[in-house]
């Protein structure tokens, strides 16, 4: 991790972050290592402005203490019985004791405002001193449609979420401009993007209107879902493309690649929409609107998927309105988005405002690779008091340990990017219906994905770019998957040697 010396002035690190040395799960009356003898505080400085999610920490001097170990059971509950619809703060649960060593680091937590509430940056193309539009309830944005509203109510959305009340009211206004918003993992802005595009839609015009992407199957599912969710009092169409979307001619859901689509928005992979619009030509874009990119710094920056979004723009031609969405934006990928979507207005977070404080976040430091096992098997029936994610490094690994945890009798499932499509979709759909309780999976599922009752996020293998250096935008997107909206969630990373 490369600790440092402390600085003279205590820094307070920008994450809420704890620490946990585990010596030895398995055997603890021996601790299989001492701890550093020197408390500090480490801050490095990196070309990289997000760096800092990992270097500035406190390490700390560790000793085994059965009042910690309680301690740290209390938190655990607290973060599970607090994982419901929305922010509460229920009497923690009484997990199974698991012997750990635990240093909580000290420092003076300010109150901040809920993520859903945050303010943002706000920057108006060409108007330095112009106040951005915003809206307090859905009822005050404009040209609001009450059949969507029936639906918002239904859903259970209250009022906007920030994010909500900063994009929506931008997107909508004349003359229409394209649109760069940054804001944390779980707080609505599929939402923000699926109400304005809804708004800005010509019902009685069947064309499609609106072609949305995003960089995974499972995420291009999930948003449609919300689309047609909001859109369920209305005569407005939303359809999915993806993988075997045309394949099967048995499925209603599927469609025929000689026919043209005219339903009024699009949402798929970046593959199979521009295979659509380049061989099968079953997309009209001639009346296209809007054309929005789903966790956009991974679609403008991954091998591949920049290139496909690039030609898929180029297709639809025109002059639509560009929607960049994502919780991340990398400063490479921030300043090619101003070419992609050229004069836009921005809603920015400060890189110390990426991370999501109800989120607590531990590390587990293990002895080698092997011990990580044991450590995870451990730890299982905390892994089942709620739902939880697992992310590994490679998909042999995913594959490893849930055949080796179901030899055991644990009831988990898998999912990576070799499996079929049907397999995906199966699993997706098993794991929100909570016939198993732990999931395990590559970065596959890492982004955009919304299961409510996902309290705890455990990195098997850190998050690494491709230089091998810990990736922060991976790891704040991995951690995103719990605390979603107001809840509160627990992130472990394990680590084993001093490169994790």
């Amino acid at each position: 991790m490369g600790w440092g010396t402390a600085p003279e002035q205590e820094t307070k690190p920008p994450l809420s972050t704890y620490h946990i040395r585990l010596y030895d799960l398995v055997n603890d009356s021996e601790m299989a290592e001492k701890s550093d003898p020197n408390p500090s505080t480490s801050i490095q400085s990196s070309m990289n402005p997000h760096q800092g999610v990992f270097d500035q920490r406190q390490s700390f001097q560790s000793t085994f203490d059965t009042e910690k170990m309680r301690q740290f059971e209390m938190e655990v509950g607290n973060s599970f019985s607090a994982s419901g619809p929305g922010p509460s703060s229920s009497e923690a649960l009484n997990p199974t004791v698991v012997p750990v060593v635990l240093s909580k680091v000290n420092y003076k937590e300010e109150k901040e405002a809920p993520i859903y509430e945050r303010s943002f940056h706000v920057k108006l193309f060409g108007a330095d001193n112009q106040e951005a539009p915003v809206v307090h309830a859905f009822d005050q944005i404009k040209g609001m449609h009450p059949d969507i509203l029936k639906s918002l109510y239904s859903m259970r959305f209250i009022k906007p979420s920030n994010i909500q009340s900063q994009a929506i009211p931008l997107i909508l206004a004349e003359p229409f401009r394209n649109l760069i918003a940054q804001s944390q993992s779980g707080t609505g802005k599929t939402a923000a993007f699926a109400i304005a595009s809804l708004l800005r839609i010509d019902p009685n015009l069947n064309h499609t209107q609106v072609i949305c992407i995003s960089p995974s199957r499972e995420l291009s599912r999930q948003i449609q879902y919300v689309i047609s969710e909001i859109s369920q009092f209305t005569n407005h169409t939303s359809t999915l493309l993806v993988k075997d979307a045309f394949k099967n001619k048995n499925d209603p859901n599927n469609h025929s690649p000689h026919k043209l689509l005219t339903d009024h928005i699009v949402v798929g992979t970046p593959g199979i929409i521009l295979d659509t619009l380049r061989r099968k030509k079953v997309i009209d874009t001639t009346h296209i609107k809007l054309f929005i990119l789903d966790e956009a710094d991974n679609m403008l920056d991954q091998d591949g998927l920049g290139d496909q979004s690039i030609r898929i723009k180029n297709l639809i031609g025109g002059d639509p309105q560009i929607l960049l969405f994502s919780a991340t934006f990398p400063d490479h990928v921030y300043q090619f988005a101003h070419r992609f979507a050229p004069d836009p207005n921005e809603i920015t977070l400060r890189v110390e405002e990426l991370s999501v404080s109800a989120i607590k976040q531990f590390y587990m430091d293990c002895h080698d690779e092997d011990h990580k096992y044991s450590v995870l098997t451990s730890l299982y029936d905390f892994l089942t008091l709620s739902q939880t994610m697992i992310f590994c490094k490679r998909r042999d690994t995913a594959d490893e340990i849930t055949l080796r945890m179901k030899n055991l009798g644990h009831s988990v499932g898998c999912i990576h990017g070799s499996m079929t499509s049907v397999e995906r979709d199966t699993i997706i759909h098993d794991f929100r219906c909570m016939k198993f309780k732990v999931l395990i999976s590559t970065n596959l599922v890492s982004r955009g994905i919304d299961i409510s009752m996902v309290s705890l996020v455990v990195n098997y293998d850190m998050p690494l770019d491709k230089q091998g250096h810990p990736d922060a935008e991976v790891y704040l997107h991995r951690i995103g998957r719990t605390g979603r909206f107001g809840r509160t969630g627990l992130s472990i990373v394990f680590v084993h040697d001093q490169k994790t």
